[in-house]
């Protein structure tokens, strides 16, 4: 695993979760949640300064599949969003990793840690940024490669096609 920050994003139809790692890769924290701007791109500008202003090496989009493992709305958008982000960060690579759950994860091991209910929605978007990243993390220490499918900028997302 080459040194260097990673950050983590977990793309939502009104925020964006972003968490990055220590300069080792071995340990995500939250950092932020951004608001959704899907027509000004503001978001992905701001996330986009995050990367430079930290130095990431790479970026890490949970792409959130069914259960079945198939790509649905949500996936799609996921995809077009991480696109935009990787003609902003160029060259840094940003990679989709695998997120199923993570915001139902990060609902209960927050409500488990005695955040009430209301204060999850200000940070479970961080908090499933984190799982995302420590996910991507922890299978990039464990392979030596880095996890998730790597996003080429400047090409139309690719569309898995769905099984009948």
């Amino acid at each position: 695993m080459d040194p260097g920050v990673r950050i983590g994003v977990d793309v939502g139809i009104a925020r964006v979760g972003v968490a990055a790692s220590d300069p080792g890769g071995s340990l995500a924290v939250p950092v932020t949640t951004l608001a959704r701007d899907a027509e000004g791109g503001t978001d992905l500008d701001t996330l986009a300064a995050l990367v430079t202003e930290r130095a990431a090496v790479a970026v890490a989009v949970g792409l959130p599949l069914l259960l079945s493992g198939q790509e649905g709305t949500a996936a799609r958008l996921t995809r077009t969003y991480a696109a935009q982000l990787a003609e902003r960060v160029r060259p840094v690579p940003v990679r989709l990793v695998d997120e199923r759950l993570t915001t139902v994860d990060a609902h209960r091991r927050l409500r488990d840690s005695g955040v009430p209910g209301r204060g999850q929605r200000a940070v479970v978007d961080q908090a499933a940024a984190v799982l995302i990243l420590q996910a991507a993390l922890d299978a990039e220490t464990r392979s030596g490669d880095p996890a998730g499918e790597i996003v080429s900028p400047g090409r139309k997302p690719r569309r898995k096609a769905r099984r009948p």
